[in-house]
């Protein structure tokens, strides 16, 4: 590892590990092979995507424990993972987003005098309780940050706004449109609508396209009466006849207990287990709308042209909503049905969002990323060996 010292990669998520992929590939690819340190908050959905991303880890910790309160996560978390890095002492920590493991990757970086480097930094809805907790924990991160990845002009702009050193803030894209190419360059995946191309046979023959919906729900704040008000959208959809939906399950015990009874069995929707990675870029690329809360959809879509309606009252992604690829509707049951038939409907309207460049990322974010780490470790490490 002459010119660089060695670099720890920090996730827990599938989100996480999904953006710092590409990171990981390019610091491999450059001959420098991080130690990558998985936390476990998604362990059954990070062992299968790691293995078909390629993705070695070099220490899996085992926090997670049935009904734990974020407080004891966070404990958990900040233990283990100052005991992991303790143990490599590497010259660098890379953390992404906003999730727990994020901020305790930060934090105990910290503690360590470890110098961190954020990648996604910058994103801010505005309200530090919504999206609860991440609001709170990507603007603690950034308080412990020395180099700041922003994926925007405007988080960019935000982590100037902030008091943050502009010499430490870098314009990059986001990784996850790296490893969205990567994935479709490679035809991985396999779709989980049940139509064919454009139309279902039995459509087809009645000269009507049927229209495929793929809707991802599982935030905190829409659980309870507000994803019960989405199932009724999305059984009045169905209801049309012209509809294909496809509703991957979150794990969550909330999620599920309100989805499966609401819309299991329901003509027209299909609820499956959650999809790998590649088989959700499969579906999301098969296509013709998407209905969700993940933050991380919301700058997938726009790079194949899907529409992208946000079933949330704020977004830290405001970027995809001014370009015109997606549209904030929040949870309201009129004003979420409304949006969506007039996008099945109104042949105009669907063209101009989906013809929208995305704007947040040419796919290729972790090269910048890591030229900016590597020249600046080697001169840090040059300048050790003169004193």
């Amino acid at each position: 590892m002459s010119g660089i010292g060695s670099v720890a990669v920090v996730f827990g998520t599938r989100p996480e590990a999904i953006k710092l992929a590409p990171v990981i590939r390019e610091l491999t690819d450059r001959g420098r092979e991080p130690i990558v340190i998985s936390t476990g908050q998604h362990r059954e959905l990070l062992d299968p995507l790691l293995a078909r991303l390629g993705i070695p880890v070099s220490v899996s910790l085992d926090v997670m424990r049935d009904n734990q309160p974020l407080s004891g996560l966070t404990a958990r978390l900040s233990d283990s993972l100052g005991e992991a890095l303790r143990k490599f002492r590497p010259d660098a920590v890379v953390v992404q987003g906003d999730t727990t493991s994020a901020l305790c990757g930060a934090l105990t970086s910290f503690y360590d005098r470890i110098p961190v480097a954020h990648v996604e930094a910058g994103l801010r809805s505005g309200v530090l309780d919504d999206p609860f907790p991440e609001e709170l924990n990507r603007r603690l991160v950034s308080r412990l940050t020395r180099w700041h990845f922003a994926p925007t002009p405007r988080a960019a702009a935000a982590l100037r706004a902030e008091g943050i050193e502009d010499s430490t803030i870098d314009l990059t894209g986001n990784t996850v449109i790296d490893n969205l190419f990567w994935v479709v360059a490679r035809g991985l995946g396999r779709s989980a609508f049940t139509t064919e191309g454009a139309a279902a046979e039995g459509a087809a023959a009645e000269g009507a396209a049927v229209r495929r919906i793929l809707v991802t729900l599982h935030r905190r704040e829409n659980q309870g009466y507000r994803m019960r008000g989405v199932a009724e959208v999305l059984r009045r959809l169905a209801g049309r006849g012209d509809v294909e939906i496809v509703l991957p399950l979150h794990r969550s015990p909330s999620v599920r207990g309100v989805l499966v009874p609401a819309l299991g069995g329901r003509a027209g929707i299909t609820l499956v287990e959650a999809l790998d990675y590649p088989d959700f870029t499969a579906t999301l690329a098969a296509c013709d709308l998407v209905i969700t809360d993940s933050g991380g959809v919301q700058e997938e879509a726009p790079s194949l042209g899907k529409p992208v309606l946000v079933a949330r009252d704020t977004t830290e992604r405001p970027e995809a909503i001014e370009a015109g690829a997606a549209r904030l509707v929040g949870t309201d049951v009129t004003a979420l049905y409304d949006a969506a038939t007039a996008l099945l409907d109104d042949r105009e309207l669907y063209a101009s969002m989906s013809s929208v460049v995305n704007p947040f990322g040419d796919g290729k974010a972790a090269g910048r990323i890591v030229s900016r780490l590597c020249a600046d470790l080697a001169s840090s490490q040059q300048g050790s060996s003169v004193r």
